[in-house]
């Protein structure tokens, strides 16, 4: 645009001033056309901009228009749809409420006709009430003139009768009255006589009907116990070691056991004799297993007895838990099971006790289920009866008592204890379950084969010679053995020497023959003996 040596000469400083001044001007038309230049294209682009703005605006308001009046035009129908809907509901609701009430309008009118009905009815009964209370009361009338002329007409009969029979009337009402009296008393005398005889029959019937049916359901065997026990042995060798040296074996095993062995020429077996079952019992099952063993000795004897007697133990309590799962009662005392397995090594009167007991209670229950009383309660003192005979020989008293003492201290009901104290007749039955105990167990004693009198007189006297024995001071152990003619008791070394042996025997022979009677003679013999032990480590 400038010329170069109008540049250079500016660059220099030293161009002439006009020449600056119009280089200045030059220069600000420049930059004034420049920018009026860009103005004019601004303002044209933002007008063509403007303009389609408006026309977006407008065709955005036209739509708008449009859509508002849709959507009038749709709230106008759909307001109209909604009005008819509510008319027509409202007129079908009118519909309903109309026939509804025209119902009720006309029960309403028919109750009306109901009433008058009724009301017409009730008028013409009153009538009617009323004209036959007319008629009663002039029938009345007529009855108390006709009761006058009949009372009259009495009167003169009993003063007619009073001079015919010199009575007055209260003497002839009062014989009248004796006469009838006694014969009322009569009649009724008959009448019960000839009641209480019927009641008799018929209880003595149903009675009769009940045992038998009892009986029939609980039809068990019997078999009378022994008081002695046979174990076989392998050979006849066997008996010398049964023996043993100078018979060391077979004192140590009969001291253990407190039961007689006794053996014999009889070949291959051992007889154990001994009237306490449990006490047999553990005899014989330790006498099989010292065979079985073959270490016979007196240190193996002693341990095999204290074994043998911890498994008893536990079979006494699993007998009395399947006696008690048996009757089908349940709730006993852990010791009152107990005692019922002891029950099943003892006897009375040669029965198994434990078998008579189970049957004493189905006996109760089933009779109890026949009259409609108590079975529970009738099973459990059935069961728990004879319960005083697991230990009457260890405590004195009688079984009965022991039984109820027993029934107490382990928190049996009234019922129980009565129907134990009653079985025997000791004392009244305060319950219908404690006859039928009673009955039962007559019932189950009374059976053929099921008691022997001597196998239990028998059992009594040892058991009253092994008690007698035991009273004095400084016995530890008594045994009845040989079926009674002699008593072998054992006595505390520590309190009796060897001179005092001789005295306690003879004092024990004294009372024995003050207090039992028994036949032939019984044999007292007295044993001590002193043991030193010890252990070598």
């Amino acid at each position: 645009m400038f010329s170069p040596n109008l540049s250079s000469l500016f660059l220099a400083g030293t161009a002439p001033v006009w020449v600056v001044i119009v280089l200045a001007v030059a220069i600000v038309a420049v930059g004034a056309a420049a920018f009026f230049a860009g103005s004019y294209l601004r303002n044209k682009s933002t007008s063509k901009k403007i303009g389609e703005v408006d026309q977006r605006i407008k065709v955005m308001l036209e739509e708008a228009e449009a859509e508002s009046k849709a959507l009038k035009k749709e709230a106008i129908l759909e307001a109209k749809e909604q009005d008819l809907k509510l008319r027509n509901e409202f007129e079908r609701e009118t519909k309903e409420k109309r026939a509804e009430l025209q119902r009720a309008e006309q029960r309403i009118m028919q109750k009306e006709d109901n009433i008058d009905k009724k009301e017409d009815a009730l008028q013409k009964k009153t009538e009617s009430l009323e004209q036959q209370q007319k008629n009663l009361q002039r029938k009345e009338e007529e009855i108390k003139k006709t009761q006058e002329k009949i009372n009259h007409q009495y009167d003169l009969m009993v003063q007619e009768l009073e001079k015919v029979a010199q009575l007055t009337r209260e003497e002839a009402k009062k014989l009248l009255t004796e006469n009838i009296l006694e014969e009322t008393r009569h009649d009724v005398a008959v009448q019960v006589r000839n009641i209480e005889q019927e009641a008799k029959d018929e209880a003595d019937a149903n009675a009769k009907k009940i045992i038998s049916l009892a009986i029939q359901r609980c039809a068990s065997d019997h078999a009378s116990e022994i008081t002695v026990s046979v174990v076989p042995l392998p050979n006849d060798d066997m008996k010398a070691r049964i023996i043993g040296r100078e018979g060391r074996n077979i004192r140590a095993l009969e001291n253990a056991t407190g039961i007689e062995l006794i053996i014999d020429d009889t070949p291959e077996v051992v007889i154990l004799s001994g009237f306490d079952p449990v006490r047999r019992e553990v005899a014989r099952l330790s006498l099989e297993r010292l065979i079985s063993d073959g270490r016979i000795h007196p240190a193996r004897i002693e341990e095999t007895v204290e074994k043998v007697r911890k498994e008893l133990d536990q079979q006494i309590k699993e007998n009395g838990e399947a006696a008690m799962f048996e009757v089908g009662i349940f709730g006993l005392h852990p010791e009152l099971i107990k005692l019922l397995g002891r029950l099943k090594y003892r006897t009375s009167y040669g029965q198994n006790v434990y078998k008579h007991s189970i049957e004493v209670a189905q006996l109760a229950g089933m009779m109890a289920a026949e009259l409609g009383l108590d079975v529970n309660l009738a099973k459990r003192a059935g069961l728990l009866h004879d319960i005083g005979k697991a230990v009457d020989h260890e405590q004195e008293g009688t079984h009965i008592q022991i039984g109820a003492d027993i029934a107490k201290k382990y928190k049996e009901s009234n019922n129980v204890i009565n129907a134990i104290m009653a079985h025997h007749g000791d004392v009244e039955p305060k319950t219908v379950e404690a006859v039928l105990v009673q009955a039962a167990d007559a019932i189950s004693g009374a059976r053929p084969g099921a008691r022997r009198e001597t196998s239990t007189n028998y059992v009594k006297r040892l058991e009253q010679l092994e008690s007698i024995a035991s009273s004095f001071k400084g016995v530890d152990k008594s045994y009845a053995i040989q079926a009674g003619r002699e008593v072998r008791v054992i006595v505390k070394p520590e309190q009796i020497d060897d001179a005092q042996t001789l005295f306690l025997a003879k004092d024990i022979a004294k009372k024995i023959e003050q207090e039992l009677e028994y036949p032939g003679q019984i044999k007292v013999n007295v044993i001590r003996e002193y043991r030193s032990v010890e252990y070598a480590k």
